[in-house]
């Protein structure tokens, strides 16, 4: 998987964990940003959280490019990012 499938993979991510976190609508009441902005800094997180699992375990040699196991490193990777992102910003 290149860095194509890594931003992809992020986004669809971070778009799935922002729509499905049980706690968006709340920080959308808030002054401190509204639904769209939440929604990009899911996704962002998302797309952050599998390149650097990508990079990581490239560096460690945990894997190649391309192996079976890039993907769900990088999915539970960006699903934690998503989690911790969405959680926050929800109890702003």
């Amino acid at each position: 998987m290149g860095w194509l499938g890594i931003v992809v993979l992020g986004a669809a991510v971070g778009l799935a964990g922002w729509w499905l976190h049980p706690l968006r609508n709340r920080g959308s009441r808030s002054k401190h940003g509204s639904r769209g902005m939440q929604m990009a800094m899911a996704i962002a997180a998302g797309v952050a959280g599998a390149a650097i699992a990508k990079m990581a375990g490239s560096v460690t040699g945990i894997f190649l490019d391309g192996d079976t196991l890039e993907w769900p490193i990088c999915t539970a990777a960006a699903l934690v990012a998503v989690a911790v992102t969405a959680g926050l910003a929800s109890r702003r």
